[in-house]
Protein backbone atom coordinates (compact mmCIF):
# COMPACT_ATOMS: atom_id res chain seq x y z
CA UNK A 1 0.00 0.00 0.00
CA UNK A 2 1.30 3.39 -0.52
CA UNK A 3 0.60 6.88 1.65
CA UNK A 4 1.38 10.47 0.73
CA UNK A 5 2.90 12.14 3.85
CA UNK A 6 3.03 16.47 4.26
CA UNK A 7 3.88 18.14 7.69
CA UNK A 8 2.81 21.91 7.92
CA UNK A 9 4.72 23.56 10.61
CA UNK A 10 5.11 26.92 12.92
CA UNK A 11 6.92 29.86 13.04
CA UNK A 12 9.02 27.70 15.51
CA UNK A 13 9.39 24.80 13.32
CA UNK A 14 6.97 22.98 15.62
CA UNK A 15 4.49 20.41 13.52
CA UNK A 16 1.31 21.01 13.48
CA UNK A 17 -0.60 18.72 11.18
CA UNK A 18 0.85 15.38 9.53
CA UNK A 19 -1.30 14.74 6.99
CA UNK A 20 -1.40 11.34 5.25
CA UNK A 21 -3.03 10.23 2.25
CA UNK A 22 -3.67 6.35 1.93
CA UNK A 23 -4.06 4.38 -1.19
CA UNK A 24 -6.08 2.01 0.28
CA UNK A 25 -7.02 -0.04 -2.45
CA UNK A 26 -10.44 -0.85 -1.66
CA UNK A 27 -9.38 -1.71 1.78
CA UNK A 28 -10.96 -0.19 5.35
CA UNK A 29 -9.59 2.06 7.25
CA UNK A 30 -10.48 2.97 10.26
CA UNK A 31 -13.85 1.60 10.21
CA UNK A 32 -14.79 3.45 7.46
CA UNK A 33 -14.68 2.49 3.87
CA UNK A 34 -13.35 4.49 1.73
CA UNK A 35 -11.49 7.03 4.04
CA UNK A 36 -8.56 7.66 2.88
CA UNK A 37 -7.07 11.13 4.84
CA UNK A 38 -5.73 11.26 8.40
CA UNK A 39 -4.88 14.26 9.71
CA UNK A 40 -2.84 14.54 13.31
CA UNK A 41 -3.37 18.03 14.79
CA UNK A 42 -1.17 19.70 17.27
CA UNK A 43 -1.22 17.56 20.74
CA UNK A 44 -2.27 14.27 18.87
CA UNK A 45 0.96 14.57 16.88
CA UNK A 46 2.89 11.83 18.16
CA UNK A 47 5.24 9.03 17.11
CA UNK A 48 2.63 6.03 18.39
CA UNK A 49 -0.31 8.28 16.33
CA UNK A 50 1.84 8.24 13.03
CA UNK A 51 2.83 4.87 13.29
CA UNK A 52 -0.89 3.76 13.34
CA UNK A 53 -1.99 6.15 10.86
CA UNK A 54 0.79 4.54 8.63
CA UNK A 55 -0.09 0.61 9.57
CA UNK A 56 -0.11 -1.32 6.80
CA UNK A 57 1.73 1.28 4.20
CA UNK A 58 4.48 -0.06 2.20
CA UNK A 59 6.17 2.64 0.06
CA UNK A 60 5.82 6.62 1.59
CA UNK A 61 5.90 9.16 -0.62
CA UNK A 62 6.77 12.67 -0.03
CA UNK A 63 8.17 15.72 -2.18
CA UNK A 64 11.49 17.48 -0.59
CA UNK A 65 10.33 14.95 2.28
CA UNK A 66 14.03 13.59 2.61
CA UNK A 67 15.27 16.99 3.44
CA UNK A 68 12.20 18.63 5.45
CA UNK A 69 9.47 16.26 6.56
CA UNK A 70 11.07 13.27 7.67
CA UNK A 71 13.74 15.24 9.15
CA UNK A 72 11.50 17.47 11.26
CA UNK A 73 9.82 14.12 12.30
CA UNK A 74 12.54 12.65 13.14
CA UNK A 75 14.08 15.52 15.23
CA UNK A 76 10.96 16.44 17.05
CA UNK A 77 9.75 12.75 18.00
CA UNK A 78 12.28 10.58 17.59
CA UNK A 79 10.39 9.06 14.51
CA UNK A 80 12.84 7.43 11.67
CA UNK A 81 10.11 6.80 8.82
CA UNK A 82 13.01 6.24 6.59
CA UNK A 83 14.37 3.46 8.58
CA UNK A 84 10.57 2.17 8.99
CA UNK A 85 9.37 2.37 5.36
CA UNK A 86 10.96 2.36 1.66
CA UNK A 87 10.44 6.22 1.68
CA UNK A 88 10.28 7.39 -2.17
CA UNK A 89 10.95 11.53 -2.80
CA UNK A 90 9.09 12.77 -5.57
CA UNK A 91 10.93 15.44 -5.97
CA UNK A 92 14.27 13.94 -7.02
CA UNK A 93 11.37 11.63 -9.83
CA UNK A 94 10.75 15.48 -10.84
CA UNK A 95 13.49 16.83 -11.41
CA UNK A 96 14.90 13.78 -13.38
CA UNK A 97 11.62 14.64 -15.48
CA UNK A 98 12.89 18.41 -15.76
CA UNK A 99 9.87 19.48 -13.65
CA UNK A 100 11.25 21.98 -11.49
CA UNK A 101 9.50 25.34 -9.12
CA UNK A 102 8.52 23.40 -6.22
CA UNK A 103 5.77 21.11 -5.22
CA UNK A 104 3.31 24.33 -6.31
CA UNK A 105 5.25 24.49 -9.51
CA UNK A 106 5.09 21.10 -10.66
CA UNK A 107 1.31 20.81 -10.08
CA UNK A 108 0.85 23.67 -12.52
CA UNK A 109 3.15 22.34 -15.12
CA UNK A 110 1.13 18.89 -14.85
CA UNK A 111 -2.47 20.38 -14.93
CA UNK A 112 -3.40 19.83 -11.06
CA UNK A 113 -5.68 22.31 -10.03
CA UNK A 114 -6.25 23.39 -6.06
CA UNK A 115 -8.81 24.94 -4.44
CA UNK A 116 -6.44 26.60 -2.14
CA UNK A 117 -4.65 27.85 -4.82
CA UNK A 118 -2.42 30.56 -3.61
CA UNK A 119 -1.93 29.19 0.44
CA UNK A 120 1.55 28.30 0.45
CA UNK A 121 3.75 27.23 3.11
CA UNK A 122 4.23 30.90 4.76
CA UNK A 123 0.87 31.52 4.90
CA UNK A 124 0.28 28.00 6.62
CA UNK A 125 2.29 28.94 9.03
CA UNK A 126 0.01 32.09 9.54
CA UNK A 127 -2.84 30.27 9.34
CA UNK A 128 -1.77 28.13 12.38
CA UNK A 129 -0.64 31.31 14.29
CA UNK A 130 -4.25 32.78 13.94
CA UNK A 131 -6.04 29.26 15.01
CA UNK A 132 -3.92 29.20 18.20
CA UNK A 133 -3.88 32.97 18.95
CA UNK A 134 -7.41 33.99 18.19
CA UNK A 135 -9.33 29.67 18.27
CA UNK A 136 -10.05 31.11 14.59
CA UNK A 137 -11.93 27.90 12.99
CA UNK A 138 -11.97 29.01 9.86
CA UNK A 139 -7.91 29.20 9.95
CA UNK A 140 -7.50 25.90 10.89
CA UNK A 141 -10.27 24.36 8.26
CA UNK A 142 -8.56 26.44 5.34
CA UNK A 143 -4.92 24.68 7.18
CA UNK A 144 -6.64 21.31 6.73
CA UNK A 145 -7.86 21.84 3.75
CA UNK A 146 -4.55 22.90 2.49
CA UNK A 147 -2.91 20.04 4.20
CA UNK A 148 -5.05 17.69 2.44
CA UNK A 149 -4.42 18.66 -1.19
CA UNK A 150 -0.61 18.52 -0.51
CA UNK A 151 -1.22 14.62 0.53
CA UNK A 152 -3.67 13.89 -2.40
CA UNK A 153 -1.43 15.66 -5.33
CA UNK A 154 1.38 13.84 -3.66
CA UNK A 155 -0.87 11.14 -5.44
CA UNK A 156 -1.70 12.65 -8.49
CA UNK A 157 2.05 13.62 -9.40
CA UNK A 158 3.36 10.33 -8.69
CA UNK A 159 0.59 8.43 -10.85
CA UNK A 160 2.06 11.49 -13.59
CA UNK A 161 5.42 10.04 -12.73
CA UNK A 162 4.67 6.44 -13.16
CA UNK A 163 2.90 6.69 -16.14
CA UNK A 164 5.68 8.40 -18.17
Amino acid sequence: MNAYLDIETSFDQRITIVGIWRDNSGQQLLGSPGEQMIQLVGPQVTSDAIMAALDGVEVLHTYNGHRFDLPVIKGALGLDLRRAFTCRDLMHDCWRKKLFGGFKGVERQLGISRETAGVDGWQAMQLWAKYLDHDDQDALKLLLAYNREDCVNLEKVREFLDAR
